[in-house]
């Protein structure tokens, strides 16, 4: 074991901690023990410099990754691929002819009146598998105990589960982004709500899309704009949906999703200092820190962000748009569906290992006849026409 003596920097911390001394600088790098990947040769004992030294403790890093993409996951099913969705079209009214009642004329009530019924189908579906190998026998010896084999195999597994976490995280964020590409390229009705733009036109400061979270009042607006819309698609409308059908979505059936760079924002500048807090916030919504990435610096216009190409009949168009704050939507207007996680496995006798394959398929799907609303604080950007087809979300 390599042993280095660091009475010196021991010394000079106690001047550091008790304000004798301002800060020094500090050489760490024979401190702080950042790993190595394999022993070297400091790695035997100190008394006759031969012995290999040994593993006292093995830790694995198991930990297990929750996620926090927005929960989309819709009834799965075991047969059949197809998800239909069936919706009836409110019935127009007639003239009530009890009250005008004419000597003669026939009321017969023997009419048809057909309802008047649509379906939407989605039957797509995408898939991938992580494959993992796993010995015993040939690893056995970096072990004492079956109990740390097993420990490492866990970690192992708890690996692949990560990784399922991870990319299924980023499939439903591609599935709300794909929406939300898809309702700015169109921008019909009041789907599209530019909250930037509202509270300048009355406000005395002009902001920008950079300092407007700094700012107290365009807080307070926006949170004031999303709760009353919360409230519209709540009644029956056409303005909300790209379909233009008659539709309302109670608040049990809204879905909220908020950048989280505006959820710190209401905490610290606004919901801080107003003692009836729950007069000014907004409740009931998952955050994301970004929605298709956080770039390499957490900038706002990397995490408000998206660039995605999205279905344009046969061909697709690529569609840019940066400062998002929010989406809110019927839970029936984004979901994944048909979700199969299996894993099989296969053995290799001559080889001794066996790997495990883990499986998962799903479709993913938008629902452009669902109200959905997007709140920005930037006009998006023009779109371009491109070629190829989209991948994973159909609509």
């Amino acid at each position: 074991m390599k042993v280095t003596q660091i009475q010196d920097i021991v010394n000079s911390s106690l001047k550091e901690l008790n304000g004798t001394s301002d800060l020094l600088n500090e050489d760490l790098s024979n401190v702080v023990d950042v790993g190595t990947e394999i022993f070297d040769t400091d790695n035997v004992d100190n008394f006759v410099k031969k012995l290999i030294d040994r593993v006292g403790q093995t830790v694995f890093n198991s930990r297990l990754y929750q996620g926090s993409a927005p929960s989309v996951l819709m009834t799965s099913w075991e047969f059949g691929s197809v998800l239909e969705k069936v919706d009836s079209e409110l019935p127009d009214v007639e003239e009530n002819d009890s009250w005008d009642l004419q000597d003669g004329k026939d009321y017969s009530p023997n009419i048809f009146y057909q309802p008047k019924v649509s379906a939407k189908f989605f039957n797509s579906k995408v898939t991938f598998d992580i494959p993992i190998s796993f010995t015993q026998t040939q690893v056995k010896s970096a072990f004492n105990t079956p109990s740390e084999l097993n420990g490492f195999l866990s970690m192992i597994m708890n690996g692949v589960q990560n990784a399922m976490t991870v990319h299924l995280d980023g499939l439903i964020m591609k599935t709300i982004n794909n929406m939300t590409a898809t309702v700015l390229d169109s921008n019909t009705g009041l789907q599209v709500v530019n909250l930037l733009d509202g509270y300048n036109q009355n406000a005395t400061t002009k902001l920008t899309p950079e300092n407007a979270l700094q700012n107290t009042d365009f807080i307070k607006y926006t949170n004031l704009v999303i709760n009353t819309y919360r409230d519209r698609i709540s009644k029956m409308s056409t303005l909300f949906n790209q379909g233009q059908k008659s539709k309302f979505t109670p608040m049990a059936n809204q879905h909220l999703v908020i950048l989280s760079d505006l959820a710190s924002s209401s905490k610290v500048y606004l919901e801080s200092d107003t003692y009836h807090d729950e007069n000014v916030q907004i409740s009931d919504f998952d955050t994301v820190p970004y929605w298709q990435g956080s770039g390499e610096h957490y900038n706002f216009d990397d995490v408000s962000s998206i660039d995605v190409a999205i279905k344009n009949g046969k061909a697709t168009k690529e569609v840019k748009a940066s400062g998002i704050l929010g989406v809110l939507f019927d839970t029936n207007a984004v979901g994944v569906t048909c979700q199969n996680q299996r894993v099989t496995t296969n053995y290799n006798p001559r080889a001794e290992f066996y790997t495990n394959f883990t499986k998962f398929d799903a479709g993913y799907y938008n629902d452009l006849n669902e109200n959905f609303i997007v709140f920005t604080v930037q006009q998006p950007t023009q779109s371009t026409g491109t070629t190829g087809t989209t991948g994973t979300t159909s609509n």
